[in-house]
């Protein structure tokens, strides 16, 4: 109506402070909490203004406030302490007493907001200030004699207020007032209490915790009240590190025994405590422990472990009474809780013990039938592959039921270390074995296949995320022929066809890392070309946007002769895409392109680059598009360009592509090594079978005396060994760089752009010439008989080499739906 409408209007010449009083004063109980968040603005605005004119307002609507407006003022007050918005002789004098003031509303809620306040407080307060204001006035709260609120307020405050004085201070006036609460006629106080025994242990030391707290945690070890024994437990447990050796021995573990054995009698909530403090109670009780104490203690784990399962009778839910179905739900907790602390247990009966004790154990959890437990296992299973180090070959199978399991939350909790664990597995937990033991796993590959597919199934892309950028790993524990023929294809297929864009380019940064590590030159090609003709020149240009992204990797991952070879040209040939978006991701990218060029080397690239940047700047009529060029125009010219000699300023950066490029040249110095020794073993063979039948054509059947000597006319041996020698010194370099260099390299992956790196050592053994004769050879196109069949009527790859000019129609390349261009791919000419 116009009165309400003229009533809660607001002059909006009014500055913050005035609006805040006004609306304080006659505004509405809304627009008062809305003043009241905003006081923490004021605060940081106008700090005299507000604490003069808005603070003593907002005392008085606090008197009447409702409850919203009573957690609104407890919140803001903390974020004023926490900003520090003033001084905290300032906040005390200003703030101090209205939170003291409504501890003890009525709402529960509202009293425990104020409560959280008073403590983070307490923590900066001067200790002359939480004497006065705080511990003076606890004597009387905590007496019998006030309501149960205040002396469970009163035991919280107390638990703060040990580590702000000293022990005498603490042992004349705070511990008096502690004996007081933990023999409170409440239970609720006396649990309290206990539970802040802990905090109060740790403010005393040693020597008072033995001789005060000690004696009243063992009494309230023995409560009638369930809930004061289990808080009593709980402490004792948290507690163990402070006692010495004859105080856990006589006092604690008779306690633990007697609370054990009662367990399983008690209510369910007990056990669930149980179960999850059991992992710290024994470490912490691990060497007083006798052979007996030790076996009871795990086999009460195991039955831990197993409760519940027992009942299953295939029942449906619905036939199942509402209480049986809670009590599963304790007994599936505490079987979860009981997963959590699995890698404790392997540690208390000693790793090498695993499969006597624990491995029956361990295979229930990852087929117990309730996700929670499964999920928790997940997690605990790389902690579990650490400790079992050589023998983490017995969980092989747990990995594959893992990530073949039907919930999608137990794979995520796993393939969170799925790279670790791998690791670990394929060398059998130790890194120094070079030899790869996950052939004797056949099942992983389809498992981890299905594992994708079902995450891509699923509307949880998260998850398909975070498992594509997992598989980056593959390179280190399968071979190079398993992740081209079974990982390789998907990940193109994922990355044109998924409608996800973050799963597209998670897809595309592991299909780099895959064509990184691959090592067979003909794959490479293939990839490259299936690259270029179904992603940079598709006809969709959701495709030619993925290429760019493609290509941003390429030039995080790949050396830069590497990029400017295969990618360069495909990548400025996009300038002419008739879809703006394409157009301005390229401006975007051109930086980075630059980046990648050597002079003097590269100077027909970086003729190619201005041509290109010219012809955006002249011919581009997309304003946005033209925006960003004429920007990225000004970037490109603050760029210093790296020469092909070593620059100081560049020098980390020429580091990392040089050992980039010297892990590819080696990648296919192995190729050729490997190809040199299969057809020498296949000559040597042939070789021996011919040997054989001359041998049975010449020698006579009569046996000859062993002194005499046979010998075969033929050429001097000397030089063809020699040279074999140094073929296979090559051929166990390279299968050493093939062991090592992936593990050494996949985690620096990541930090490929970083501008720090740590100390280089050249290999050894591959002098200038070497890398520079490997250059002109390994790159070289293959004829068109090695052409994969599959690609056998395209034409070959299009090539950016070094030193030469290499140009393209702008026409033919405008056209994004034409057929692909006739480029050659032609030798790289290294500068010398």
């Amino acid at each position: 109506t116009p009165e309400e409408i003229e009533r809660l209007t607001v002059d909006e010449d009014l500055s913050d402070v005035e609006r805040a009083v006004y609306l304080l004063s006659a505004g509405q109980d809304i627009q008062g909490t809305s003043v009241i968040a905003n006081l923490p603005f004021l605060m940081r605005q106008n700090p005299t203004e507000t604490l003069r004119r808005v603070l003593p307002k907002v005392r008085e609507a606090l008197h009447a406030a409702g409850v919203e407006m009573q957690l609104t003022a407890a919140v803001s007050f903390l974020t004023i302490l926490q900003e520090e918005s003033v001084s905290i002789h300032t906040y005390a004098h200003s703030f101090l007493q209205v939170i003291l003031l409504y501890l003890e509303h009525r709402d529960a809620g509202v009293s425990s907001a104020w409560l959280e306040t008073l403590l983070a407080v307490i923590d900066v307060l001067p200790k002359e200030t939480l004497r006065h204001e705080i511990l003076n006035p606890l004597v009387s709260k905590a007496q019998l004699s006030q309501t149960v609120q205040s002396r469970l307020i009163s035991c919280k405050i107390l638990g703060k207020l040990t580590n702000k004085f000293d022990a005498h201070t603490i042992k004349r006036e705070i511990l008096p007032l502690v004996k007081s609460l933990c023999q409170d006629v409440e239970y609720e106080v006396r649990s309290c209490m206990c539970r802040q025994l802990e905090n109060i242990a740790q403010g005393i030391g040693a020597e008072l915790t033995k001789s005060v707290v000690l004696p009243e945690l063992i009494e309230l070890s023995r409560d009638e009240g369930s809930s004061v024994r289990l808080a009593a437990f709980e402490t004792l447990v948290n507690l163990l590190d402070i006692f010495d050796t004859d105080d856990r021995n006589q006092t604690i573990l008779p306690v633990v025994k007697s609370f054990c054995e009662k367990s399983f009698k008690a209510d369910e909530s007990i056990l669930i405590s149980l179960s999850f403090h059991l992992g710290k109670l024994c470490h912490g009780l691990y060497g007083i422990f006798t052979p007996d104490q030790h076996l009871r203690f795990l086999e009460f784990y195991k039955k831990l472990c197993t409760l519940g399962l027992q009942q299953e009778n295939g029942h449906n839910d619905n036939q199942i009474p509402p209480q049986v179905l809670e009590q599963e739900k304790k007994y599936a907790s505490v079987r979860k809780n009981c997963a959590y602390n699995l890698p404790a247990m392997i540690v208390f009966v000693d790793p090498k013990n695993f499969h006597l004790e624990l491995y029956s154990t361990f295979f229930c959890l990852c087929h117990d039938p309730e996700v929670p437990v499964r999920y928790t296992i997940a997690i605990c299973f790389y902690e579990v592959s650490k400790l079992l180090n050589s023998g983490v070959y017995l969980i092989h199978k747990e990995l594959i039921t893992l990530l073949q399991d039907e919930s999608l939350e137990v794979l995520d909790a796993l393939i969170d270390h799925l790279p670790e664990i791998l690791e670990l597995m394929s060398t059998g937990g130790d890194s120094s074995i070079q030899e790869n033991k996950l052939s004797s796993l056949p099942d992983l590959i389809p498992a981890l296949t299905a594992a994708e597919q079902r995450a891509a199934a699923s509307l949880k892309w998260r998850t398909h995320e975070k498992l594509l950028q997992k598989y980056a790993c593959l390179p280190h524990v399968i071979s190079s022929d398993q992740i081209y023929y079974r990982f390789l294809q998907r990940m193109f297929t994922i990355m044109m066809t998924n409608n996800v864009l973050p799963v597209q380019k998670a897809a595309s940064r592991t299909l780099c890392i895959f064509l990184r590590y691959n090592r067979k030159q003909e794959q490479r090609h293939e990839v490259i070309q299936k690259l270029i003709e179904q992603l940079g020149q598709g006809k969709s240009y959701w495709n030619r946007l993925r290429f760019l992204d493609t290509c941003e990797f390429i030039i995080e991952i790949f050396s830069k002769s590497f990029f400017c070879k295969y990618f360069f040209l495909p990548m400025i040939e996009l300038s002419h895409d008739p879809v703006a978006n394409v157009r301005m991701k390229l401006c975007c990218l051109l930086p980075k392109v630059k980046s990648t060029l050597k002079i003097p080397g590269d100077k027909h690239l970086l003729q190619q680059l201005e041509m290109c940047v010219r012809k955006l700047l002249c011919q581009e009529k997309d304003k946005d598009v033209l925006a960003i060029v004429k920007r990225t125009v000004l970037e490109l010219d603050r760029m210093e360009m790296s020469l092909d000699a070593f620059q100081k300023k560049f020098y980390e950066k020429d580091l990392l592509d040089q050992e980039k490029e010297r892990e590819e040249l080696l990648l296919l110095e192995m190729e050729q090594l490997e190809k040199e020794k299969q057809q020498n073993d296949g000559r040597s063979s042939s070789d021996k079978v011919f040997e054989k039948k001359r041998r049975d054509i010449k020698t006579p059947t009569q046996s000859l005396p062993k002194s005499v000597p046979i010998s075969v006319p033929g050429p001097a041996s000397s030089n063809p060994s020699t040279s074999k020698e140094i073929k296979k010194s090559k051929l166990i370099r390279s299968q050493s760089f093939n062991n090592q260099a992936f593990h050494a390299k996949y985690g620096n992956l990541e930090k490929c752009t970083s501008k720090t790196t740590t100390g280089y050592t050249p290999l050894s053994g591959l002098t200038k010439n070497s890398v520079l004769s490997l250059t002109d050879d390994s790159f070289r196109t293959r004829s068109t008989n090695s052409t994969p069949a599959s690609f056998s009527p395209n034409p070959p790859l299009p090539s950016a080499s070094r030193g030469t000019v290499n140009t393209a129609d702008p026409k033919n390349s405008g056209n994004k739906d034409a057929q692909p261009r006739k480029a050659t791919l032609k030798p790289r000419k290294s500068n010398p």
